[in-house]
């Protein structure tokens, strides 16, 4: 039987989260226009905050067996679903290669901010409840991020 610890959605939001900093690092880059610069600089900062809260979760996270069909099926399910959202240094060299200017940092940006939301609404569950205001937080503040690059979208265009 597969024990489900909640360092494991912690280890996978912190992928997460460096996978976004690197994105928005590289966005900087490829833009010129200097408002655009600066909300990437800032989502890259946040992305390093998130990181660390979540570094902080994992450390002193419990063990914990969340209710389940069949052994092992919450381990299967979270290791599943977060192969699509953690890249390895290749995949992320490759898809910071598709970014070649703004508009498709913003894209991409964008279709992060969802998939982490998304990541963290399915596994806020299956972390002990009093770490679940965290995730919580979190959650809110990359529904900022996506809100504020859907508004940045709509200037630029």
């Amino acid at each position: 039987m597969d024990i489900f610890k909640a360092s494991d959605v912690y280890e996978t939001a912190i992928q997460i989260e460096g996978n976004g900093e690197a994105l928005y690092r590289h966005a900087v880059k490829v833009t010129g226009d200097s408002k655009m610069k600066e909300l990437f600089n800032y989502l890259a900062d946040e992305e390093v905050k998130h990181k660390r809260l979540f570094e902080g979760l994992a450390k002193k996270a419990e063990h914990y067996n969340p209710p389940e069909t069949y052994d092992g099926e919450y381990c299967s399910y979270v290791r599943a679903y977060s192969e699509g959202l953690v890249f390895t240094p290749d995949k992320m060299e490759k898809e910071l290669g598709r970014i070649k200017n703004a508009e498709d940092a913003i894209e991409f940006g964008i279709q992060r901010e969802i998939e982490s939301i998304l990541y963290y609404l399915e596994t806020r569950n299956f972390v002990p409840e009093k770490e679940r205001a965290d995730v919580d937080r979190i959650i809110d503040e990359e529904r900022r991020h996506y809100l504020k690059l859907v508004d940045l979208r709509r200037e630029s265009a």
